[in-house]
């Protein structure tokens, strides 16, 4: 049986009457906004998370820093040199580093799938146990992978497993929403965020798709 704070891969976060009651409960501000926005469709929970962990982090690196379009299509490139399908950790590992970047990838992207796969194989990075982990746990093996900071890691968290109290800090979507709805003269840092975060427990992540909402906005 999972753990609390354990999630599953198939269920998107959960809008329920007592979570939308609790938001705007203990938050005008944010109520405000939950009452603007209104329910939240099955799509905007789900924000085209893939639905397996593995193709979802190597989807993650490729798309750092890069558009929705480019990312597309470099990751179109990658999978085209295995017949259009999700490599294994095996065959990344296989792969030559100059074969990788000439699908578009940056020595340093190339160096992070080798290093995800490497962690794969290991059995470091344990993935099909990860729905059974904590968030803090899960966080710990994924930022030990090269190239899997802490914002990729709250995406994993809130996207793919599906965890209802994910507060992604460093997201800049999340901020600037908090920033206009809250009248701040300044984007608010991590200390503030948290502060103005804590009455949204345990229900962060539901909080933190109404604030992208209200931006009409993609995470990031």
């Amino acid at each position: 049986m999972p753990r609390p704070g354990a999630g599953t891969r198939t269920t998107p976060i959960e809008a329920t009457a007592a979570a939308l009651a609790h938001l705007q409960g203990a938050d005008p501000v944010l109520g405000a906004l939950v009452e603007a926005h209104g329910p939240l469709d099955e799509q905007q929970r789900r924000r085209g998370r893939p639905a397996e962990a593995y193709g979802a982090l190597l989807r993650s690196i490729v798309g750092q820093q890069l558009s929705t379009k480019a990312a597309r299509t470099i990751y179109e490139r990658l999978i085209g040199l295995y017949d259009g399908q999700t490599p294994a950790p095996e065959q990344i590992v296989a792969t030559d580093a100059d074969q990788l970047r000439a699908v578009g990838l940056s020595r340093a992207k190339a160096a992070y799938l080798r290093s995800l796969a490497g962690h794969v194989i290991d059995g470091e990075l344990e993935l099909d146990r990860l729905t059974e982990l904590e968030d803090d746990e899960v966080i710990a093996q994924l930022t030990a992978v090269k190239g899997l900071g802490p914002w990729t890691a709250h995406m994993f968290l809130l996207f793919h497993l599906g965890r209802p109290d994910v507060l992604p800090v460093g997201d800049l979507g999340v901020r600037r929403a908090v920033q206009l709805a809250y009248g701040m003269e300044e984007l608010p840092t991590v200390a503030e965020l948290g502060r103005i975060a804590e009455p949204w427990r345990p229900y962060r992540s539901l909080a933190s798709l109404y604030l992208w909402r209200s931006l009409d906005n993609e995470p990031g």
